[in-house]
């Protein structure tokens, strides 16, 4: 109010509408509050309408009526009481009622203090929470079905909750059945089990809640690319802050099991300071050339299952040393490929 803007307060229960409008006016003694919701006549509401795209309403005190074709530029505030018992989808319109102008706005989903919600409640409160970027309808119609399951694509019953595996994986579950139902093979790549001397996990004091650390393990087990990691750092250092050091190995082991698979990699671990890899096949021109770039660090053995030993540097940081030399090793075969 005092940088000369409009509040959206959210109240959606008409029984005691009346009686929150009242405690906010002994808060608030100069403000203008009035109270608008469904069961007003029709009249009435157009009038409050255009009082408050006059600005001669300093605090609308509403239900979920304003959810969609309200327009309030000079609004620079929502908040909303009880969020945890409305949709998603929901939360996301109502959040579109503020910020649409030039004028910076907030936008408050609270709930009970000491109240214990639902899982799913909790889970659409981190996601509108998560996604806030402009253009973020997308984002939040995919978590929408994550969260509340997606239905059976080839009849009328609701179930098969996606939120088990996640988008991503669904999805590449889903087009398999479909090439299975077609009578087309699957394309199997080499799958890269990575095996190194690095804690690697999310701890409990960095994400309180099981069902948070299961998120987080499923985008990372979906780690492709640099790119991907990269997104998944920048989220959780905007969502939990500073990220443990066994977390950042958690996201490089990832990486380095992506490259891998890409490299014809069937596995990779760590014995003492040696990092052992065994390739699907040895291809020695690609060893040779990666050797000119890591002079005595490699060696290839072919004693038993053949596989290569790099020797680590003391005090190096091994995960991105491992990340580059993959790199290193795919240029390098696509390089001899073309």
């Amino acid at each position: 109010l005092r940088r000369g803007g409009q509040v959206f307060y959210l109240h959606n229960n008409v029984d005691t509408i009346d009686d929150l409008a009242a405690k906010l006016s002994h808060e608030f003694s100069d403000a203008k509050i009035t109270v608008a919701h469904g069961k007003m006549e029709r009249d009435a509401l157009e009038d409050i309408w255009e009082q408050m795209i006059n600005g001669s309403i300093d605090i609308l005190v509403c239900t979920t009526i304003i959810e969609t074709g309200v327009d309030v530029p000079n609004a620079n505030t929502l908040i909303v009481d009880n969020a945890h018992r409305l949709g998603l989808s929901q939360l996301h319109q109502l959040r579109g009622r503020v910020g649409r102008s030039s004028r910076r706005a907030y936008a408050y989903f609270t709930y009970p203090k000491f109240r214990a919600i639902t899982e799913i409640a909790q889970k659409r409160l981190e996601a509108i929470r998560d996604y806030a970027e402009f253009g973020a309808g997308f984002k939040i119609a995919l978590r929408d079905m994550e969260i509340r399951g997606v239905g059976n694509l080839l009849g009328t019953e609701q179930h098969g909750h996606m939120d088990a595996v996640g988008y991503d994986l669904y999805i590449k579950l889903l087009n398999e059945a479909v090439l299975t139902e077609k009578g087309e093979s699957i394309k199997q790549g080499v799958e890269c089990t990575v095996s190194l001397d690095f804690d690697a996990y999310i701890p409990e004091s960095f994400v309180k809640y099981p069902s948070g650390r299961i998120e987080i393990y499923k985008k990372v087990a979906m780690i492709d690319n640099e790119k991907d990691r990269d997104d998944i750092l920048d989220e959780l250092l905007d969502r939990y802050g500073a990220l443990p050091r066994a977390t950042e190995n958690l996201l490089d082991i990832a990486l380095i099991r992506s490259h891998g698979k890409r490299c014809g990699m069937k596995q990779i671990k760590q014995n003492a300071s040696d990092i052992q890899f065994y390739p699907e096949k040895l291809d020695f021109d690609v060893w040779t050339e990666l050797s000119n770039q890591y002079p005595g660090r490699l060696r290839v053995v072919l004693n038993g299952e053949g596989h290569v030993n790099f020797k680590c540097k003391t005090g190096e940081k091994t995960l991105k040393v491992l990340c580059d030399m993959l790199s290193k090793y795919k240029e390098i075969t696509q390089t001899t490929e073309e």
